[in-house]
């Protein structure tokens, strides 16, 4: 996977004291960002599941869906 640099200020006491407390910053900020985008996505997709099933409610059989469910999973 590739990779780019991007660059944060902080205030430098701020980097002085992840310094004393051997924190790695750089490792913190970058779990963070996956954090973060990982529940933008969530909420993305829970948004997404809300209009499908305001569109699609009272359309599909709930019987209908479990059964082919438990076709799907025979089929494994």
């Amino acid at each position: 996977m590739s990779s780019i640099v991007v660059s944060i200020r902080v205030p430098r006491e701020l980097k002085e004291k992840l310094e004393e407390l051997n924190i790695n910053g750089s490792e913190v900020t970058r779990k963070r960002r996956e954090k973060n985008v990982e529940e933008v996505e969530t909420l993305i997709l829970a948004e997404n599941l809300k209009k499908l099933r305001e569109k699609l409610a009272g359309k599909i059989d709930p019987a209908t869906i479990a059964r082919r469910i438990r076709e799907d999973r025979s089929r494994r």
